[in-house]
């Protein structure tokens, strides 16, 4: 049987938004980010980043030093007593001077590429998932996957909540951080009886 998941983005959502960090140390990694996914490990359910890494089409950084930063951040979590089960990332950007990264993909949020795969990969019932973020695309590729999406304030939250007022897809809640997003999914979750 297929189980939810809380998909999470990742800049601007768990750590700051920087630009484009090549190297960990150049993460800040939100203090409550930690408590958050610990909390989400406790009720079971599988934590999944998404996030669009156009740097690496870019040039910035390598898809091998990408892979170095998420499994530091595994490690640090990790050494909080708390769990990101996998890493997806869209790696691509139609200005790419690579051509292997120049293509206009599927994968990119807020398209539900790296949703659909990440489901398919983990065995993940999406109308029964979350997604976090904190940037008007999060919200509507939470939609579009069939996922409950919640929008936080932190990164460009509060500017993604402009946004997100003027048109029709709103998310599910706004919260402060991604520590109170996981406050409100496990509130929700003991309501309905899950």
């Amino acid at each position: 049987m297929n189980r939810p998941a809380v998909f999470l983005d990742r800049d601007g959502t768990i750590v700051d938004d920087t630009g484009y960090p090549s190297r960990f140390d150049q993460l800040l990694i939100f203090p409550r980010s930690f408590a958050a996914v610990r909390l989400l490990n406790e009720a079971g359910f599988p934590v999944v980043v998404v996030t669009n890494q156009s740097g690496v089409g870019r040039g910035y950084f390598s898809e091998a030093e990408l892979a170095d930063i998420h499994g530091r951040m595994t490690a640090a979590f990790a050494a909080e007593g708390s769990r990101l089960d996998a890493f997806y990332s869209c790696p691509h950007s139609i200005s790419s001077p690579d051509p292997r990264y120049r293509i206009e993909c599927a994968c990119r949020k807020p398209l539900p590429g790296l949703g659909l795969r990440a489901a398919a990969d983990l065995s993940l019932d999406l109308a029964r998932s979350y997604m976090i973020g904190d940037k008007a695309d999060d919200v509507i590729f939470g939609r579009a996957i069939g996922a409950t999406p919640i929008l936080v304030l932190t990164g460009y939250g509060r500017e993604a909540r402009k946004k997100l007022e003027k048109g029709s897809i709103r998310p599910s809640a706004v919260a402060a951080d991604l520590r109170e997003a996981v406050d409100w999914i496990l509130a929700r979750e003991k309501a309905v009886g899950i």
